[in-house]
């Protein structure tokens, strides 16, 4: 039997601001090593055996970044879903079920349902928990795999279990109860309750192993109306390039709630298994810090920084030189637009932080500086009155669409490589030092020919300067 991975990476990942924000979420950074998080969560999946095509659900806003991301690890065989809006994760998974039945043509494959922001260390250890957890799938279970607690976590959803065997490691348990974020008293009383008996609570990982029919039986069961409106998104849905487009009524009718909430929670046919390989959510900026390398003062640092007399901190600067002196068990995160400070116990509520950004409607609440196109992306250098200077970068063979704008206009400068430039009816080259001029209303394009990276600085001038000022004529990536 087959095993599609299904990835959900329509995060937002408000905890790990300002480094993660809603335009470009944690699970597309490079968090904990080269590759993003996405990256790594895909590249984990060469050591199982009949693997199907992944599914990837995300965010219809980060679409290019998705498949420039599966590009660079040659992953080209992938089903991208995109989410209209976000619903959370039980209409996401219903979709990858009916959508997974039909493209693999009613065959019955297992679901292997995975985040794209986990952390796992052990790979093996992985492999080992998922062959049990197919055994248990094949037989219409729905498996998820239980972390065994190390310390009290309030952010984690907790599962309590028959009691295990002494070599737990092996067991397929069934499932008491359930527990969503409890209180820090409430989490340390579990962890006493694990060391005075066979260990009966786990930390849910969010990590599902289910057939396709599985879902859909327990959705028809529990959640039919919600079942109803999911399969009529699949069933309108629309291909757009390389993307399966759900339709955007029926996504949006569906309620906003967890698979946890939606199934888990209410089924009779849920086993854990456990697993001990390493996991973690990289959920804050705190769950980052204890997984990486420490110094020999147990900080973890990224980036440009200097530090005396510091320890037991997180520092990441990612674009400026970070000092610190007689520092102890803080967060510091330092981005192009932003500086955060926290005590890494605190380091849940960073989200409250973005909230009253939300509430002030402050750019630095969901947007970064730099901002990634399908062509490369952009970096807003300086800001004034009636004038932008930004700096491009345009990925080779990529071409930015042909357009004009009403109320600005452009001048270009190639600081790096050769542009091919359209400007109303004139084609033309501009090499490293040349410049052009746009003047407002005329119909304008840039392309990268070469095999090379090319970078414009671009100097915009106009009584209006918003990225909605941009009226397409024609667009290689079907943006309207």
């Amino acid at each position: 039997m087959k095993i599609i991975p299904v990835i959900l990476s329509g995060g937002s990942g408000n905890r790990l601001w300002p480094l993660s924000r809603k335009q470009f979420p944690k699970q597309y950074l490079p968090l904990v090593g080269e590759n993003s998080m996405l990256q790594e969560t895909l590249i984990r999946l060469d050591g199982i055996e009949n693997l199907s095509s992944p599914i990837i659900l995300c965010n219809e806003d980060h679409r290019f970044i998705v498949a420039e991301q599966l590009k660079q690890i040659d992953i080209n065989n992938a089903s991208i879903i995109l989410e209209p809006v976000l619903r959370n994760t039980a209409p996401a998974i219903i979709a990858s079920a009916i959508y997974s039945l039909q493209a693999e043509v009613s065959e019955d494959s297992i679901l292997l349902i995975l985040s794209a922001d986990h952390f796992i260390q052990d790979a093996h250890a992985f492999y080992d928990a998922l062959s049990i957890a197919l055994e248990q799938a094949e037989n219409g279970k729905i498996v998820i795999f239980g972390i065994k607690p190390t310390y009290a976590n309030t952010g984690y959803g907790y599962i309590q279990v028959e009691s295990a065997s002494d070599n737990h490691a092996s067991s397929v348990m069934n499932v008491k109860s359930f527990k969503e974020k409890p209180s820090i008293e409430l989490a340390k009383s579990y962890l006493v309750q694990n060391d005075n008996q066979a260990l009966s609570w786990f930390w849910n990982s969010g990590i599902f192993v289910v057939k396709a029919s599985t879902i859909i039986n327990e959705a028809s069961i529990h959640a039919n109306e919600m079942l109803s409106k999911v399969k009529n998104s699949v069933e309108n849905s629309v291909n757009d390039l390389d993307f399966i487009r759900l339709d955007e009524k029926t996504f949006a009718s569906s309620p906003n709630i967890s698979i946890d909430f939606a199934l888990i929670e209410k089924s009779i046919n849920v086993n854990v298994v456990p697993m001990d390989a390493k996991w973690t959510d990289i959920g804050s900026w705190a769950s980052l810090y204890e997984v990486g390398d420490k110094d020999r003062n147990n900080n973890l640092i990224v980036g440009d920084v200097v530090s005396m007399q510091t320890t037991n901190s997180y520092i990441n600067s990612s674009n400026q030189l970070v000092a610190t002196i007689g520092i102890d068990n803080l967060i510091v995160v330092s981005t192009s637009d932003a500086i955060l400070i926290a005590s890494r116990e605190k380091s849940q509520e960073v989200k409250d932080i973005v909230e009253k950004l939300q509430l002030g409607r402050r750019n630095e609440a969901h947007s970064n500086r730099k901002v990634y196109r399908p062509w490369g992306w952009y970096d807003s250098i300086e800001t004034g009155k009636h004038f932008q200077v930004k700096r491009l970068h345009v990925n080779p063979g990529a071409k930015l669409s042909l357009q004009m704008h009403k109320k600005r206009a452009e001048h270009w400068v190639v600081v790096n490589g050769e542009a091919t430039i359209t400007i109303g009816e004139e084609v033309s080259k501009l090499k490293e030092g040349g410049s052009a001029y746009i003047e407002i209303g005329v119909i304008h394009s840039l392309e990268n020919k070469t095999d090379e990276m090319l970078e414009i600085i671009e100097v915009q001038n106009g009584t209006y300067l918003g990225e909605d000022d941009i009226f397409r004529f024609d667009d290689n990536y079907g943006r309207s």
